[in-house]
């Protein structure tokens, strides 16, 4: 446990998940496994000493008491994601008080279409149904902005759409050495409505374009915060 107040500005972002369960924790653990700093809160005093070593920071709260989310400074987060599976009364009321504090970025699991169309009208941010995304795939995403979709092959390895980073515009593949730079194997570029499978060395990158790549997980977060 630890002693919560103002906290100094880091370079990697801090995220605040809210509920412990399996998507909960595989999620935390996947960000904590990219650098960043992970708060994990959940009502069950034993899930939070369970998963106290895998994350940053744990605390035991009941979520939907605002004053509770108040001290321990939740709207500081640069994203908190509300991981409730199965109370979704507790979620939904998770979610309004988190909005009502100035939340500034709000991710939140549901289990349903509907769950989903009501937390969206809530003012929840973005909601993700785990049987579709799961949660080391949504670290992934949310870590890496221009990821704009992943296919996983095996733990460590996948294949991803990723725009082009700004940097490499205007310039050939043979020129952003993509392979040599980062590792990775670019399969195909999709350009608009066109796919171009195994593009040339020659074929010159434009700020529309998505490259599709082959590689790890660190790779292509490499590549995604490349400016």
């Amino acid at each position: 446990m630890v002693s919560f107040g103002k906290k100094s500005a880091v370079s990697k972002q801090e995220f605040a998940i809210v509920g412990l369960g399996r998507f909960g924790t595989s999620l935390g653990r996947k960000l904590v496994e990219t650098g960043h700093t992970v708060l994990g809160c959940d009502r069950d005093p034993g899930l939070v000493q369970r998963y106290s070593h895998l994350l940053t920071q744990t605390i035991a709260l009941d979520s939907t008491d605002e004053e509770a989310l108040k001290e321990i400074d939740i709207v500081s987060y640069d994203t908190v994601v509300v991981a409730i599976g199965t109370n979704f009364e507790a979620n939904l009321l998770t979610s309004v008080g988190l909005k009502s504090l100035g939340v500034r970025n709000l991710i939140c699991k549901a289990t349903t279409e509907m769950q989903r169309d009501i937390l969206l009208r809530v003012g929840v941010d973005r909601v993700v149904l785990p049987e579709f995304e799961a949660g080391e795939r949504l670290a992934t995403l949310i870590t890496s902005p221009t990821v704009v979709s992943q296919m996983i092959l095996c733990p460590g390895y996948r294949i991803s759409e990723v725009a082009v980073p700004k940097g490499m515009v205007d310039r050939s593949l043979e020129d952003a050495d993509i392979q040599g730079r980062f590792g990775l194997t670019v399969v195909a570029l999709q350009r608009g409505a066109s796919v171009i499978p195994t593009p040339k060395k020659s074929t010159v990158l434009r700020e529309e374009d998505l490259l599709v790549v082959l590689g790890s997980d660190e790779a292509v977060q490499k590549l995604s915060s490349h400016v």
